[in-house]
């Protein structure tokens, strides 16, 4: 049995539906139970602030999906032991390879795989980049019209199909080989902000008009819903640069044996979200 936390979101719920196609017992972790459930996959309730409350959705599994970034990671992880899991395959993100622990972001990410190091436990360590998946936050630009204003417009990042990054962690829940690795899965292709609005217009047939947002009108715009600690930390990878997301990884095709989905053929997998 496999046990996959943050199994709606992005990364988590294409994992499900991988785990699920290949057949074996799929546990997905939910706040709340989903009024329709999919086939060969088993819904239970936890919270991973609370420990405790994983110890029914952890009977009986022997691979655990975890997100990054709880309360009590040591916690989380104790209960898994208890539990008798064999694996662990932890999301973390690239900049945790920094070690800077004065930027928010990656001290969640670098607490986060102390912890799974610390646990134990045989671990694989997921660092991806930015996700393409990012680009549906332009959905209420392109429902309004035709312009999109995009913040950090000049960063090149090699950003990566959530899916890839699923595929890679079904194969190291799934497979033998993978115990103390760290992968980095990205796309195939560095690209602009403006790049990725230029494909994108081209799959919804749209004359779509890129537009730089700048630092601080963004700076502002986040501020409304996000934690200064969290808005300093996008700024300090950004457009301090503390981050390079550029670089192009090998990793999805030497973990799964074919290569990572363009933006392009994203985009056209999400058409409807697009056009809905």
């Amino acid at each position: 049995m496999i046990l996959v936390t943050g199994a709606t979101g992005n990364v988590g719920a294409e994992l499900v539906r991988i785990l699920a196609a290949e057949g074996g017992p799929v546990r997905a972790l939910v706040r709340a139970l989903p009024p329709t459930r999919a086939d060969g996959v088993e819904h239970v309730t936890g919270d991973l602030d609370e420990p405790a409350s994983l110890r029914p959705a952890l009977d009986g599994v022997t691979g655990l999906f975890l997100l990054p970034g709880y309360r009590d990671m040591p916690g989380v992880l104790d209960e898994a032991r208890r539990a008798g899991v064999g694996r662990v395959v932890q999301l973390s993100g690239g900049s945790a390879g920094s070690g800077d622990l004065t930027n928010a972001i990656t001290r969640y990410m670098v607490g986060s795989e102390r912890a799974v190091h610390e646990s134990g436990l045989p671990w694989t360590v997921l660092r991806p980049s930015a996700f393409m998946s990012n680009a549906l936050r332009w959905l209420p630009q392109l429902r309004a019209g035709d312009t999109v204003r995009v913040p950090f417009a000049g960063v090149r990042t090699a950003s990566v199909d959530p899916r890839d990054i699923a595929a890679v962690a079904a194969k190291a829940l799934l497979e033998d080989g993978h115990e103390g690795a760290v992968y980095h899965p990205t796309g195939g292709e560095a690209l602009l902000p403006a790049d990725q609005v230029r494909v994108l217009a081209g799959v919804l047939g749209r004359d779509l008009r890129f537009e730089a947002q700048p630092d601080d009108e963004a700076r502002a715009e986040m501020s409304k819903t996000t934690p200064p600690e969290y808005v300093d930390a996008f700024f300090d990878f950004y457009v301090t640069g503390s981050l390079d997301e550029s670089v192009v990884r090998p990793d999805v095709r030497s973990v799964t044996g074919r290569p990572p989905r363009t933006f392009r053929e994203w985009a056209e997998a999400n058409r409807g979200a697009f056009e809905g």
